[in-house]
């Protein structure tokens, strides 16, 4: 089924890919895959990502099962974060998507330049 043709079923995807596919998620799921981290290294190795928007992703991540959260019993009490077996059926589709960006980031810049050179008022974002 073409994307954007929704009828029930397919309005649930499209909420889940939502959910999932941001900016954000998709970066945080690209280092966790790399192994455990804790929140504080998670958001060092993000920058520009605010403690709020980190805490909202890896809520949503770890609801919908593509992250897991486990609370260490040591001294200070530190939460470590991995990927789980569903999460990690989302790296390859991830890195082909960022693939993407690093091979066709340019045309896209010239495009939007173009664009911008025949609409000057019409930026969209």
């Amino acid at each position: 089924m073409p994307l954007g043709h929704e009828t029930g079923h397919e309005t649930g995807n499209r909420l889940l890919l939502d959910q999932i596919a941001d900016k954000w998620s998709i970066l945080i799921l690209s280092q966790v895959c790399q192994g455990p981290l804790r929140f504080n290294s998670l958001k060092r190795s993000l920058p520009g990502i605010s403690q709020k928007a980190l805490t909202q992703a890896l809520r949503r991540l770890e609801r919908n099962g593509i992250l897991e959260r486990e609370v260490k019993s040591i001294a200070p009490v530190a939460v470590e974060y991995r990927v789980t077996p569903l999460g990690r059926t989302l790296e390859e589709p991830f890195a082909s998507l960022y693939r993407w960006t690093a091979r066709y980031g340019q045309d896209v810049e010239a495009a939007q330049a173009l664009y911008d050179e025949r609409h000057p008022s019409g930026h969209t974002g």
